[in-house]
């Protein structure tokens, strides 16, 4: 299976790390240190990530000029706290929140399962998270990447075809020797449409940036959202529910 395939590519956010629950624990952490009122912080997350695909979009169209994810997360993080009434913090204390992103801890089955991957194959980062933030990430949750690439050396954001052509190209591989692995099917169809094979990581618990319509400033997002169901798998290569079920099916 994949046996021309050299490189993995990974999305990142909430196929190798649980986003949701790193950032809510944050904002827990954050309440207690400076005395906030009662804040959902789950809804908190869903909010500031629900801001995700809207900001980069102005990019994506060429509307505005290039810069890193850690700018736009900060920007959707004002925007976030404002919507929740939170207006006592520090552009130090905002600073450090905002690299809550830089903190984000893996779900159970990623880095056993990156670990045996990588003993087949070079393992890249394709996500949009920038330089920084995938290597501070890394370094917090033990991450075995070969290599960073994606919207930072592309200086472009996915689902944009520029950024999964750059990593075949950067890395001296045509598309089809690649595969994109992630647990979002439109990352997936825009990887297969320049030539990637497709490995589908099935997370319950992950909420698919763009599923929901934006909300106004004084409407609040729901403390949690139903899992995912299972998608049409026939259009991937591979469908699996963990990366450690991902090596199995490698090999690996």
């Amino acid at each position: 299976m994949l046996s021309d395939t050299r490189l993995l590519t990974f999305d990142v956010f909430g196929t190798v790390v649980d986003w949701r629950s790193s950032v809510t624990r944050e904002g827990q952490q954050l309440a207690a240190q400076h005395d906030l009122p009662g804040i959902d912080w789950n809804a908190f997350a869903l909010a500031w990530r629900g801001r995700y695909g809207q900001s980069m979009a102005p990019i994506r169209d060429g509307s505005r000029d290039w810069v890193r994810l850690d700018i736009l997360h900060r920007e959707n993080l004002v925007a976030t706290l404002a919507q929740f009434g939170i207006d006592t913090l520090t552009d130090s204390q905002i600073d450090h929140f905002n690299r809550a992103w830089h903190r984000l801890d893996p779900w159970p089955d990623s880095v056993p399962g990156l670990t045996r991957l990588k003993t087949r194959f070079t393992l890249a980062t394709l996500s949009n998270g920038n330089i920084e933030l995938m290597v501070n990430m890394a370094k917090h949750s033990g991450l075995p990447w070969d290599v960073v690439l994606g919207a930072e050396t592309a200086r472009q954001y996915k689902p944009h075809p520029e950024v999964y052509r750059s990593a075949a190209e950067i890395m001296g591989l045509a598309p089809e020797q690649c595969c994109m692995v992630a647990a979002h099917p439109a990352d997936l169809a825009a990887a297969a449409a320049v030539g990637f094979r497709t490995a589908y990581i099935h997370r319950p618990d992950e909420h698919v940036p763009g599923s929901t319509p934006a909300m106004p400033p004084t409407a609040l997002p729901p403390t949690a959202t139903p899992p995912i169901a299972m998608p049409d798998v026939s259009r991937f290569d591979i469908a699996v529910t963990s990366l450690e079920a991902l090596a199995d099916q490698l090999n690996c």
